[in-house]
């Protein structure tokens, strides 16, 4: 997630404030002048940051002040508000705290130093009466508690007058100033803390000021060496800051637990060498979103007693919806049923275009299984392989996981005959802002949904067509509703095309803001033509100035605000029928993507595909990293060539261990590892009766811009990969959210997949699919497999996967079953041997709905992929 992405710059976004009051009383106590100052920005010279407002307008600087409105009739004070989070206090302490303040006409306001969240524990507060003319208010005081955290808040509510609050000169001098943070990093030597394949890359970073290399040794768990070698000097790693040397033991490939890599007389965290490392954390990654889901209990039994709880925002109180949920003031006359889908992040909203991509990633994850040879067909993403309640209903897990999500978009599309009918609505939220800990079914804050937009529309328009071709095997009516869905949703958006979620519209949820959507336009024709092979669909993607650009970033190849990437890797995997030499041309842009990539991890000391300066270390690096892996595994899977599989395993380190803080950004994997990410909901850190989020939760990662004031107080002057603390109250660096874990369930399922990571071997046979007729809902195939290989094969089984709702019904000269899309052929007895050089021929007639029947892209012959022809 980039920084304009995020709800929480709606914390510190402009509020116009004057204060002006009468002298607040003063406690015994005496702060010497020299005290240290704990506000940030309190003369408001860097503009609003890290100040927030809640129930006011947006805030602002205005000659020097910040300032904001506030609407007349609220009923309470705490109603409107401006503050700073991560304010540090010190139990025993003597404070002052100081402001100037005006409001127009005038009205009361309290300035309260408290605890940030239930039971909102006051430690002080001053009292003024703000008039036109700017009042100097001071109030010192004892502090009664430690709290590193605590919160400033200026209540500005009640007045039954609208009024212009202005802010000036805040400050809070006294305590001590605040100690320089150093990170505990653990043994200087860096590894994957999780493991590595045996046949694949294996690396570790030594941080060290020799300059000449140096022995390393690898030793297996009872202390053996095993393995070693010297070191390569790199030198300073812009990205940490520090001189460090690399490790590579690629060439040691004995599978074993608990070995340790010895390097300048330090030992690095344990980690395993396994083919089957990879697996849970398939499972772990995806089961995060069952954790996250809204309008449903969770169940105990499969994700752990400590993460039970029951529904949340199904209008049970004190919940106010999510089952009846109207629009914001002016937007609609109408409220909707948006119950369901997953919580985003650490919050409680629910948005569309964050959730097409969270989304996109399942339904692809699993589509990957029907064209990469490595997938085995997705038996792990099948039925009963994951911990949701679906399992055991005939559809694989990880669609029924995508349904949950699924279910919500289309909830959110404006209904036939209302105005802008078949978009979709940007986001549902609560109102204001709420505090952490806070359990989604404890919720008190009305609901409201946003106005819609056009990049919302088309996210739904993309994912709900991808969802009308994957479950048509499965489900055929919730098939056919996603793709009236679709179809419905890019209409509307041509039909209103520049629609934008406003910038301004940050409280209580992110604004999720973006006026470019090009690329929303160019993946949701992608998706629709691949569904459908409606021909207006390739008119519009060719037509788009995208189709032959470059869409991948060097700092994330995409993201929700970026998707024009997602059609352009479906336009290279999803079987389809463009024409040959525009198919060749699309996957080669995808290589040479993939080629940028992995120059750029060459020349990274810890090993990311990404480069190394501040500027890529933005709000959610981590899925920025994982997305670019994402399109190295992809040119894997479209050439086979080992590099770019390499390159994919080798970026999975850094977020397992080998990074300059030495731990693992997963919750659950690795020794040293995330425990604390920002939540509500997994507020252990704050709330030791609340768990901290679930095994396989990947943490934002490293932000430069220290977009949260708990980070930026304790961060200040960071290098790049530094920028980053386990703590809670860091939202911009250690925030979980949907669409970075659905990045790292992408690529775990890709590492799961690739085994012992051997080499690739060369196909020892090859087929010709052949579609001889075609009608309204049928067609007829022949195929026919050629022994390429030097030795007879005895016994045989093909396989391939259809893209939609094809369906086998009459075969001849083998035996045909399938399962889901996915179409099993058995020799007859008679021709069960294919000698050398030798050929069989088989057909089969089909029915369709009527959508394409693309040639399938991957066939294997007793599990291994055949050259087509």
């Amino acid at each position: 997630m980039t920084p304009s992405r995020r709800r929480r710059t709606a914390l510190a976004a402009a509020t116009t404030l004057v204060l002006t009051g009468a002298t607040a009383g003063v406690a015994h106590a005496e702060v010497p002048p020299d005290a240290p100052e704990q506000l940030r920005n309190g003369d408001f010279s860097a503009g609003t940051a890290p100040w927030f407002s809640y129930g006011t307008g947006a805030l602002g600087v205005t000659d020097g002040r910040l300032c904001t409105t506030v609407p007349g009739g609220l009923a309470n004070p705490w109603d409107a508000g401006i503050g700073q989070d991560a304010v540090p206090l010190i139990a025993g302490a003597e404070y002052e705290l100081s402001f100037d303040v005006s409001a127009t006409p005038g009205a009361a306001l309290k300035a309260v130093l408290q605890l940030g969240s239930a039971p909102y524990t006051t430690y002080a507060d001053a009292t003024a009466t703000a008039t036109g003319t700017a009042a100097h208010v001071t109030k010192t005081f004892t502090s009664p508690a430690d709290n590193p955290g605590a919160q400033l808040i200026f209540q500005i509510g009640g007045s039954p007058d609208p009024q212009t609050f202005c802010l000036d000169n805040v400050s809070l001098r006294g305590g001590e100033a605040a100690p320089p943070y150093e990170p505990d990093t653990g043994p200087r030597v860096r590894v994957n803390q999780v493991g590595y394949l045996p046949g694949g890359p294996k690396n570790a970073t030594v941080v060290t000021d020799a300059t000449d290399p140096l022995p390393w040794q690898l030793k297996s768990a009872a202390g053996a060496v095993v393995a070693d070698g010297e070191t390569t000097p790199h030198g300073v790693d812009a990205a940490s800051a520090q001189h460090v040397q690399t490790v590579n033991f690629s060439a040691y490939r004995t599978p074993g637990t608990g070995y340790t890599l010895v390097v300048d007389g330090e030992t690095s965290h344990p980690f395993d060498i396994s083919g089957t490392r990879y697996d849970r954390l398939r499972a772990d990654s995806l089961q995060f979103f069952y954790a996250q889901r809204s309008g449903t209990p969770i169940d105990g039994d499969l994700l752990g007693a400590a993460y039970a709880r029951p529904a949340g925002h199904l209008g049970v109180a004190p919940n106010q919806g999510d089952t009846d949920v109207p629009c914001q003031p002016g937007v609609c006359d109408y409220s909707l049923d948006v119950r369901g889908g997953w919580y985003d992040a650490g919050d409680h909203g629910k948005y569309v275009v964050n959730g097409g991509i969270a989304t996109y990633q399942l339904l692809n994850a699993f589509e990957r299984t029907k064209t990469a040879a490595s997938a085995a067909g997705g038996a792990a993403l099948g039925d009963a392989t994951l911990r949701v309640p679906e399992r055991g209903n005939q559809v694989p897990d990880i669609l029924d996981e995508a349904r949950w999500e699924l279910e919500f978009l289309l909830r959110m599309q404006v209904p036939a005959g209302r105005p802008l009918a078949g978009m979709a609505h940007h986001k549902i939220h609560d109102r204001s802002w709420t505090g952490l800990p806070l359990a989604p079914q404890d919720d008190p804050q009305p609901r409201e949904l946003h106005p819609p937009s056009t990049a919302a529309t088309l996210n739904l328009a993309a994912v709900a067509a991808q969802c009308a071709r994957l479950f048509a095997p499965y489900d055929a009516a919730f098939a056919a509703r996603c793709g009236t869905a679709a179809k419905t949703a890019y209409a509307a958006a041509k039909a209103h095309p520049a629609v934008y979620a406003s910038a301004a519209d940050g409280n209580g949820g992110g604004a999720y803001e973006d006026s470019n959507v090009t690329d929303e336009f160019y993946w949701a024709a992608v998706e629709l033509w691949l569904t459908t092979g409606d021909q207006a669909y390739l008119a519009d993607l060719t037509a788009s100035p995208l189709h032959t650009a470059d869409v991948f970033d060097a700092g994330g190849a995409f993201g929700w605000q970026s998707v024009a990437a997602l059609g352009r890797l479906d336009l290279a995997t999803v079987p389809n029928t463009l024409p040959a030499a525009e198919r060749t041309r699309i996957r080669a842009s995808v290589t040479a993507a993939a080629d940028r990539y992995l120059a750029a991890q060459r020349g990274q000391a810890y090993g990311l595909p990404f480069p190394g300066d501040a500027n890529a270390y933005v709000w959610g690096s981590n899925s920025n990293i994982v997305n670019n892996a994402v399109v190295l595994a992809t040119a894997f899977d479209l050439t086979r060539d080992t590099k770019y599989r390499d390159g994919a395993v080798r970026s999975a380190d850094y977020l397992l261990g080998r990074n300059a803080l030495n731990m693992s950004y997963v919750t659950g994997w690795g020794e040293q590892h995330a425990r604390n990410q920002h939540s509500r909901i997994f507020a252990h850190q704050l709330d030791p009766d609340l768990p901290n989020p679930p095994a396989g939760s990947l943490a934002g990662g490293a932000n430069a811009a220290l977009q949260d004031p708990y980070a930026a107080n304790l961060l200040a002057g960071c290098a790049p990969m530094f920028c980053y603390v386990d703590d809670i109250n860091s939202y911009a660096t250690n925030e979980v959210a949907i669409n970075w874990n659905s990045a790292l369930a992408w690529l775990a399922s890709f590492l799961a997949d690739q085994g012992d990571a051997a080499a690739v071997p060369a196909p020892t046979c090859a087929v010709t699919y052949t579609t001889h007729g075609s009608w309204p809902d049928g067609f007829t195939t022949q195929v026919t497999v050629r022994n390429t290989g030097t030795s007879p094969v005895d016994g045989w089984t093909l396989r391939w996967a259809f893209t939609g709702d094809q369906q086998v019904q009459h075969f001849w000269s083998a035996q045909l079953t399938q399962s889901g899309a996915t179409v099993t052929a058995k020799n007859e007895s008679w021709n069960a041997t294919i000698a050398p050089g030798s050929t069989i021929t088989f057909g089969l007639n089909g029915a369709t709905s009527g959508g394409p029947n693309p040639t399938p892209t991957l066939i294997t012959l007793d599990g291994a992929a055949c050259t087509l022809s």
